[in-house]
């Protein structure tokens, strides 16, 4: 399904003032409804290596399925052959339990995670590599959101910033548990340390979730360069100014950033949502008529 004219997708990416090269890659494809930002780590420029690959990755299988291919679909099928005996009513059920989408990003992210894997093992010179992810993919209406690490995707709304995703980090669970205030986390040594990225490990958990979205929405995706060293009210603040110009707005939070210190990469995505974007076909149906 083409979204060609349905979304304006915008993205820039900073070195920032401190570090001699990027590891942040991002990528999007308007047409298709995918927007995919990775912050990659590791030594000897590794961090390009596992954020590149992830990104490249992501945005051949979920492109594709943006566009209405059959291939990661089918995989999906492939992979839990029960799904070829399920009947119409069946398949209905299992979709409205699980959206095809979520299956289809969690699915994306965790062959991405095997091949960065992969390299992590058999390329010394790439021993160790990760990346956080986040990945957005936009399809009837609605956005499916799967991440990994401490990139974020907000959503902008009736002149309101939301965080839509929630990082996963150390200093985040002890937020969570109550062991540190907001006031101390933005300040902690401790902030940076990731409790989930992709390529570390032959599997992972992904976080995947879907929200709704209107006409007049704005996600942003970013990593953490951004949201270390300007904060949540500030961002707010200047979509609320700058929210009219996608291209002006990203540019000015990269600003915002590097005025701040430019301590790490700065990458940003910006997704407005300017029509409605509803499925043409039940996917229900499409599913049925592939393995008939």
């Amino acid at each position: 399904m083409s979204l060609r004219g349905k979304l304006e997708i915008v993205s820039q990416t900073d070195v920032g003032q401190v570090r001699d090269h990027n590891e942040d890659f991002v990528r999007f494809d308007d047409t298709a409804g995918v927007a995919v930002l990775a912050d990659g780590m590791g030594g000897m420029n590794a961090g390009e290596v596992a954020s590149s690959m992830t990104v490249l990755l992501l945005m051949d299988l979920l492109v594709a399925f943006g566009c209405g291919g059959e291939a990661l679909v089918n995989e999906l099928a492939a992979r839990d052959v029960r799904v070829l005996d399920l009947k119409a009513q069946e398949l209905a059920a299992l979709e409205n339990a699980r959206p095809l989408p979520v299956r289809v990003v969690q699915h994306a992210i965790e062959k991405a995670n095997q091949s960065v894997f992969h390299v992590s093992q058999t390329q010394p010179q790439c021993q160790g590599m990760g990346t956080t992810v986040v990945v957005g993919l936009f399809y009837d209406n609605k956005m499916v959101v799967g991440h990994l690490g401490d990139s974020r995707v907000y959503r902008y709304r009736d002149q309101r910033l939301e965080q839509v995703t929630q990082d996963h980090s150390l200093v985040q669970e002890l937020l969570d548990k109550g062991l540190v205030t907001p006031a101390e986390a933005r300040v902690s040594n401790k902030k940076n340390v990731v409790t989930r990225a992709l390529g570390v490990a032959h599997k992972v958990e992904v976080e995947v979730h879907e929200h709704k979205t209107l006409p007049g929405d704005i996600y942003l995706l970013c990593s953490d360069g951004l949201t270390d060293l300007v904060t949540d009210e500030d961002i707010e603040a200047s979509l609320q100014e700058l929210g009219g110009n996608l291209g002006l707005a990203t540019g000015h939070l990269v600003n915002l950033a590097n005025a701040s210190g430019g301590k790490d990469n700065i990458s940003i995505i910006l997704v407005r949502v300017r029509k409605p974007y509803p499925a043409k076909a039940g996917m229900i149906e499409k599913i049925v008529s592939w393995f008939e």
